[in-house]
């Protein structure tokens, strides 16, 4: 069993440094999959209403038995957005997840075009002062966005998870972050599908640290001060992911590490992507 170290979030909830991500975890393997996660260590599980598998995870959590240790995410899909969708919407992940709270709540995509970020929010934040959702945030907002969430409101994200890999390092958002006390959360941390893994810089660092690549991008993102969700099923690799606490890397290896940034890898520019 791992320890993945906590942070704090802006309104005091302890949030742990790396978690994990449920993506495509689906059906009786994804509730062992789950299950073996938070055995291993794990205390952060991320799901939402589009990945089609709150039940599995509410299951999962329910046969862990440390339900108060962990943090569940979901997120509002983009066809629930507006205030009273997004109280049903929230209802509809409770009964699914089979809990009385959701611990972490996100707006999934901004949907600018739509315009309904704004009073999606609200509703989250009415959820949260009833005591069904524990922290709020969003997801793949920018920096502008998040100032009108911020100055409409008066209550700024604990959260915002975003693609961010070597190969998409979002300094200029991660610096708006630190500025306004958001915790970054890094999805696709592994840069899926592309040869982020085989890169000679990270590379010649694993066999320096005597670690493996993927151990090696996933403490860049802890050490650039966000927390990487990776997806695994297999517990050996879900250890693997979550070792990374035991060795540090040097400035100029995580710059070095950055200096891959090329850009989005999927058609995921918020400004006009939308996910219903």
């Amino acid at each position: 069993m791992v320890t993945i170290p906590t942070v704090t979030l802006n309104d005091g909830t302890p949030f742990p440094q790396l978690g994990l991500g449920t993506y495509k975890l689906t059906g009786p393997e994804g509730v062992d999959a789950v299950v073996a996660a938070v055995e291993s260590g794990y205390r952060l599980l991320d799901s939402a209403v589009n990945y089609r598998n709150e039940t599995e995870v509410g299951e999962a959590v329910r046969r862990t038995g440390i339900r108060e240790d962990l943090i569940v995410t979901t997120k509002v899909p983009g066809r629930d957005h507006g205030f009273d969708e997004t109280i049903r919407s929230a209802q509809g992940s409770l009964q699914r997840l089979g809990l009385d709270r959701i611990d972490l709540y996100l707006i999934h995509w901004p949907n600018p075009r739509i315009d309904k970020y704004v009073s999606t929010y609200r509703a989250m934040l009415a959820l949260r002062d009833e005591g069904k959702v524990g922290s709020v945030g969003v997801s793949n907002f920018t920096a502008a966005m998040l100032t009108r969430l911020i100055d409409e409101t008066g209550v700024t994200p604990a959260v915002n998870q975003v693609e961010l890999h070597p190969y998409f390092p979002q300094a200029h958002l991660r610096a708006f972050h630190a500025e306004h006390g958001i915790r970054t959360e890094s999805w696709s941390p592994l840069a899926r599908r592309s040869e982020l893994l085989t890169e000679p810089v990270i590379a010649d660092i694993a066999a320096a640290r005597g670690v493996t690549p993927t151990q090696v991008v996933l403490r860049w993102h802890t050490q650039l001060g966000s927390t990487p969700i990776p997806k695994s099923a297999d517990p050996a690799r879900q250890i693997e992911n979550a070792d990374v606490f035991g060795f540090e890397l040097s400035d100029d290896e995580v710059a070095a590490i950055s200096g891959l940034e090329r850009g989005r890898l999927w058609d995921g520019d918020p400004d006009t992507h939308e996910e219903m």
